[in-house]
């Protein structure tokens, strides 16, 4: 049968996290009752993540692999597993095990009426100076974007699969998913969730990756959102 839900993981260098997370995974996804598939990207590591994920492909037949020739970055990453996806819904998170994957049923029961339900992280575990540097750029994107997200830096989300027929992805626009979506008049939701911290690997991510070169994807996505086309026909009279 055709999955109904697709798991899309991007990973560097995630070596030590990718088997305690697929066996968080497995039986939380069994709990749904619906088939699905999982897709992990290996975007470029370093270290053992491609043999580990090798392996692993020989012996779980809803795992999947797709394998970048060199590191090309989340967006990028994100973008492989949407383009490869074959489920009905999308579901999307973090290969460092900071996202938990007890939280996905409630992303499913809230994607009914929706099209994108994003995860609010309540109590983050990171630095106070890494949730210093994300509440401002939330707070910067809110007042541009106007998407009314409160966390779209959080990778736990789930997607409606046939709305990226309408989106495009370019690098570094993945933190801005919700907005695209809202330009197109999809419907958007968000659900608080639970964030872990890292115990395992290093962050892929520094404050210059997360804040600077952002500022020409914000502006980018505000013209888009100001110069999407709005016109309506109207009816003819019988």
């Amino acid at each position: 049968m055709p999955p109904i839900y697709t798991i899309v993981i991007p990973l560097k260098n995630e070596e030590k996290n990718i088997i305690p997370l697929i066996e968080e995974l497995e039986p939380i996804m069994d709990q749904l009752r619906k088939p699905w598939e999982l897709i992990c990207i290996n975007d470029g590591s370093t270290d053992k993540t491609g043999d580990i994920l090798s392996h692993l492909v020989q012996s779980k037949q809803y795992l999947r692999v797709l394998t970048f020739d060199r590191n090309y970055g989340q967006s990028s990453a994100f973008d492989a597993g949407f383009r490869n996806a074959r489920g009905e819904f999308i579901i999307t998170l973090d290969g460092d095990r900071q996202n938990d994957p007890a939280d996905i049923p409630a992303l499913v029961k809230a994607i009914e009426g929706h099209d994108l339900i994003c995860g609010i992280r309540k109590k983050r575990k990171d630095s106070v100076m890494k949730r210093l540097i994300s509440r401002s750029a939330n707070a910067i994107r809110q007042r541009v974007c106007q998407d009314g997200i409160s966390d779209t830096g959080c990778s736990l989300k789930i997607y409606r699969r046939s709305c990226f027929d309408k989106i495009k992805l370019y690098n570094g626009m993945h933190r801005f998913l919700p907005a695209l979506f809202l330009i197109e008049g999809f419907s958007v939701g968000e659900v608080p969730v639970n964030h872990r911290e890292r115990t395992q690997g290093t962050s892929n991510y520094n404050f210059f990756n997360r804040s600077f070169n952002t500022v020409a994807d914000l502006f980018a996505v505000y013209w888009m959102r100001k110069r999407r086309l709005r016109y309506r026909i109207k009816k003819d009279k019988e």
